[in-house]
């Protein structure tokens, strides 16, 4: 299977990022890719609060280790590219990097 990041939207309105994330790793898992959301799973209660500056950096981070690993960083953007996904696409240069839309109800 392709292991791929995926990245989309998750501060601001997060029940309906939270909501799109989960509609963009079912059409990853659709592909027969592997994906990784780690803005889901590390943002889980008790895990790391994200309104915490510190820990959201910290999940930031754990999630751009996987590049190490991963086939590709897909970004969803149908939603717009939020701060955190612009700073997963600058932090370390990537060969293997796709924008997706879903299209449907998440259309612009």
């Amino acid at each position: 299977m392709r292991r791929v990041i995926l990245e989309s939207p998750y501060a601001g309105d997060v029940e309906r990022n939270v909501a799109y994330a989960r509609a963009c790793l079912a059409d990853s898992l659709a592909r027969g890719e592997a994906p990784i959301a780690s803005h889901l799973l590390y943002t889980q209660p008790g895990v790391l609060d994200d309104s915490k500056p510190g820990e959201r950096a910290h999940g930031i981070a754990a999630g751009l280790a996987w590049k190490s690993v991963a086939d590709a960083q897909v970004f969803y953007v149908d939603l717009g590219w939020s701060n955190g996904m612009c700073a997963a696409a600058g932090a370390v240069p990537f060969e293997a990097v796709e924008c997706r839309r879903l299209g449907g109800e998440w259309a612009a």
